[in-house]
């Protein structure tokens, strides 16, 4: 990925829903103005649900979905019309795109009621207003009649489009809110034989960049050289930030007297599951030998020979608990459905995935009764700096201290 590029995770998640035939491929490329999605007559020539990154004003970066018609009953048609509802996981906003010329089906009001169960706002857009001169094509707060061969009404919907995504609440930051300008910060940030040649990971241009829009001087080094750059400052760091994986490194050499915590926790935040997170990692010493633990990625990519996820963390947890458990591993989108065998999940940090996905994630672990967290947590706790590396967030520090 280019460093000009928004991540997907950062991107509007734009979702096409509708009946096979109803016109959401011709949709597509109205709205695009380009030819990016496969129009037929031939019922269900969109499969698999098919994501298109690019720039649409006045949105800004999307991510456009065209996902599969919900009206095929054949067994294949099932398995696609899974896939198609567990693209509302990552959707921002949906378009339900109906013909014109009909009634809403019972299919288009199912989908409507998943709309609101997952709490995304929706438009629903009547396509082919074209074909039926008795149409009234007003448009309402979700409502809009169009047509995707004339291109009537495509330019209102963008600005619908736009409008309800106003609606959606700003983000917590990722650190912008903790550090002052022109605050010093470290950011460790290991090279080693997993770190993509030529960049670095995705946590850490997106903190870099916080730290630079905010004004903060900023530093970035590696493990081996944080204690020279510590010694190299006129006035002492606020912040240190690492790579969870050097955590134990890092605290060592970092002063006590300088906040400290890694990428991995500042996502969490940032995802909206902090809190949980540090609740789930109290339960890994009450887990008993033979235990499943799930160990599940939000990206896929190929694994070296000391991975972090399949092979450091459960090394250190037995390390840690002198216990043998079993493990599982999950990545992508390939989260389980039943989480009733796993006694703990370990999360990544969830940097490629949107907070709606993660949020998801969490929120499944914990309707099943699963204690859940994510990889820093759990370096920090089994290297005894978990309540050191929560300081900078004092609402969560207290959850450690106080034992809630």
């Amino acid at each position: 990925m280019s460093l000009n590029n928004t991540p997907s995770s950062e991107r509007v998640h734009i979702g096409i829903f509708g009946k096979t035939n109803s016109g959401k491929s011709s949709l597509i490329n109205a709205i695009t103005n380009q030819n990016i999605a496969i129009v037929s007559d031939i019922q269900g020539t969109t499969t698999d649900p098919v994501y298109k990154a690019m720039e649409l004003l006045p949105l800004g970066p999307v991510t456009i979905i065209d996902t599969a018609g919900l009206d095929d009953n054949t067994e294949l048609g099932m398995l696609r019309t899974q896939k198609t509802k567990e693209v509302l996981r990552k959707t921002d906003i949906a378009l339900l795109v109906t013909d014109a010329k009909n009634e809403l089906s019972e299919c288009e009001k199912e989908l409507i009621n998943l709309f609101k169960e997952n709490k995304i706002n929706y438009i629903i857009v009547h396509n082919k207003s074209d074909l039926n001169s008795n149409i009234q094509a007003d448009s309402s707060a979700n409502e809009i009649y169009v047509s995707a061969l004339t291109g009537e009404n495509i330019n209102e919907l963008k600005e619908l489009i736009a409008i309800s995504l106003k609606e959606e609440k700003h983000k917590t930051p990722l650190v912008s809110d903790l550090i002052n300008k022109y605050d010093n910060v470290i950011l460790v940030t290991p090279i080693d034989s997993a770190a993509p040649k030529g960049r670095i990971i995705l946590p850490q241009q997106q903190v870099l960049r916080e730290l630079l829009e905010i004004g903060a001087i900023t530093t970035v080094v590696r493990e081996f050289e944080l204690e020279q750059a510590l010694k190299s400052f006129k006035n002492r760091p606020k912040l240190v930030i690492t790579d969870s994986q050097a955590f134990k490194q890092v605290s060592s050499q970092t002063p006590d007297d300088i906040m400290l915590t890694s990428f991995s926790i500042l996502f969490a935040r940032y995802k909206g599951v902090l809190k949980t997170a540090v609740k789930g990692i109290s339960k890994l010493l009450s887990l008993n030998d033979g235990d499943r633990i799930l160990i599940s990625e939000g990206c896929t990519h190929h694994r070296q020979c000391d991975d972090i996820g399949t092979v450091k963390l459960p090394r250190w947890i037995k390390e840690y608990t002198g216990k043998t458990f079993n493990y599982e591993f999950s990545s992508g989108s390939g989260f389980p459905t039943d989480l009733s065998p796993y006694k703990l999940i370990i999360h990544c940090g969830g940097c490629m995935l949107k907070e709606k996905e993660v949020l998801y994630r969490y929120k499944k672990a914990e309707k099943s009764l699963i204690p859940i967290t994510n990889y820093g947590i759990t370096i920090a706790h089994i290297n005894n700096i978990l309540e050191r590396s929560l300081k900078i967030f004092p609402d969560i520090h207290s959850i450690i201290k106080n034992g809630d």
